[in-house]
């Protein structure tokens, strides 16, 4: 699957040879899956490398930077176990790529429809993706459940951002981040947001090998 490495060399993100097979092998997974199952409406190999797994790798050097920053340092010093919710995680996605590529984060993937959680369990197992936990439930729920438990919540287009962050709040730590990917400039939906309670830390430009299309990675912490 050459089109997956060469994006990757394209985005300056290095994968083990072993990470890059799993990408690899999650992907035919949920083709396979999709078929029966309806998990996604992007099909077609040259779309799903693109619009799923260089689309969820992407984001990874925007999201160690912020959380580095955070945490007061500029380089990564030994390996940090940041726990991160995916909120509506669907088919796996940006959570499972990610979790691939970092195998000592950790991962929760929330998403209320049971048989997208189906094929994340199996997946899990198949895979032996032992930093990931599936949820069935809603994203509400979740957040009373797993109050103040992480560094990070993510999602990909799950809903307008003023919703995600209210979704997002009771997950994070105080010092806690929410990354937001959007397909387009979201300059309204960001002026609409409450200035006292959330604070906008990056909008990153996001660009995919060989395609016209725009994203953004939006960084959100707590305005203390």
């Amino acid at each position: 699957m050459s089109q997956l490495t060469d994006g990757l060399t394209d985005l300056k993100v290095s994968l083990s040879p072993t990470a890059v097979a799993e990408l690899e092998l999650f992907l035919l997974e949920l083709e396979r899956w999709n078929q029966v199952h309806n998990l996604t409406t992007i099909a077609g190999e040259n779309d799903s490398v693109s619009l799923h797994l260089l689309d969820s790798i992407a984001i990874l050097p925007g999201i160690t930077t912020a959380l580095l920053a955070q945490a007061g340092l500029k380089s990564q010093t030994g390996k940090q176990a940041y726990k991160i919710a995916d909120l509506g995680s669907g088919g796996g996605l940006p959570a499972i790529p990610l979790a691939i590529a970092e195998p000592e984060w950790r991962f929760s993937l929330i998403e209320k429809v049971r048989k997208k959680t189906a094929f994340l369990q199996h997946l899990k197992g198949k895979m032996h993706l032992n930093n990931v936990e599936i949820l069935t439930a809603r994203v509400e729920d979740a957040g009373q459940q797993y109050s103040g438990h992480f560094d990070a919540v993510i999602s990909r287009a799950f809903t307008n951002l003023a919703d995600f962050l209210r979704l997002a709040e009771p997950f994070l730590k105080p010092t806690g981040l929410v990354f937001a990917m959007k397909a387009k400039n979201v300059a309204a939906e960001i002026s609409a947001l409450p200035k006292d309670r959330w604070r906008l830390v990056t909008d990153m430009p996001v660009r995919l090998p060989n395609r016209a299309v725009e994203r953004h990675l939006l960084t959100f912490a707590f305005n203390h």
